[in-house]
């Protein structure tokens, strides 16, 4: 209940900065045709986020015959945590990964990579998959997904921003009032970043949480912390193939771990937590 009061606050936050841009930009009218996008989007991302996701990674549905093991994890672990068995889907890339997505419960996928299934144990993979049953469970992949589509949004209208003071403005307000160039510069440095890290603060949140409830469900934490350590290190040792899909920035969040390289400074805009942290975590849990 306290990480979702969190989430809503700063999904409002996220919808509000849209809204402070679009009325710096363009007054009243600006201020509305923000707040329309933010319900557009909102409303699209509800409907349609894990068929653009799933054809984005070309991912494969898989019947039992084709991946038995991954289905009987599935079902297995959806009979636990008392909710509809999501559909099954393989990504043909040797990143070791997995995803999950999906607007609720009823309407939800799970991905597996090639790569994961063949770096870990049919233990870690229960571990993998009841992690991301747990986000499923509690809607967090409708949640990020809206959040990144609003993050998108925000940077956009700073892009807006940045043409408009090289431009001279929009003309929507008073330039006194509202700063001149200067405000509008600052606005379009400071606004995606402020997007940036609303939607990192509703990333890493949520991954602790699914991280405890998904060793809940599958009864061995231990499981999942040795799939991570397995899955960070195959992460950073990643030598894509020509015919690997590649993860993009814009749906990063959604995976276990995060799948994109990066230094010191990329490490401090991750959309997850540090996995050794996490894995810490993992280990001192009793069920």
């Amino acid at each position: 209940m306290k990480n979702m009061l969190k989430t809503t606050i700063l999904l409002a936050s996220l919808t509000g900065l849209m809204v402070l841009i679009g009325n710096y930009l363009g007054g009243t009218g600006g201020m509305i045709i923000a707040l329309l996008f933010a319900v557009i989007m909102n409303f699209g991302t509800y409907w349609y986020s894990d068929k653009i996701v799933l054809k984005m990674y070309r991912a494969k549905e898989v019947s039992p015959a084709e991946a038995p093991n991954l289905h009987r994890i599935v079902e297995g672990l959806a009979l636990k945590a008392g909710m509809p068995k999501p559909k099954v889907y393989i990504v043909e890339s040797s990143m070791p990964n997995a995803f999950a997505t999906g607007r609720n419960p009823e309407h939800a996928a799970v991905a597996a990579t090639t790569g994961i299934l063949e770096l870990l144990s049919y233990e870690e993979m229960e571990g993998v998959l009841a992690h991301e049953l747990a986000h499923v469970k509690n809607r967090d992949t409708l949640i990020s997904a809206i959040a990144a589509t609003l993050a998108g949004v925000v940077t956009m209208l700073a892009n807006w921003a940045q043409w408009a003071a090289i431009f001279g403005g929009f003309g929507g307000r008073d330039d006194d009032e509202n700063g001149g160039i200067i405000g509008l510069i600052a606005m379009a440095i400071l606004a995606p970043i402020a997007a940036t890290l609303i939607q990192l603060a509703i990333s890493r949140s949520r991954e602790y949480a699914a991280d405890a409830e998904g060793a809940g469900m599958c009864k061995k934490p231990w499981a999942l912390a040795n799939a991570l350590q397995k899955l960070e290190y195959g992460n950073s040792h990643y030598n894509p193939r020509a015919s690997d899909v590649q993860a993009t920035e814009s749906s990063a969040h959604m995976f276990i771990v995060n799948p994109l390289k990066g230094g010191t400074i990329q490490s401090l805009f991750s959309t997850h937590p540090e996995t050794e942290e996490r894995i810490r975590r993992l280990r001192a849990m009793r069920v």
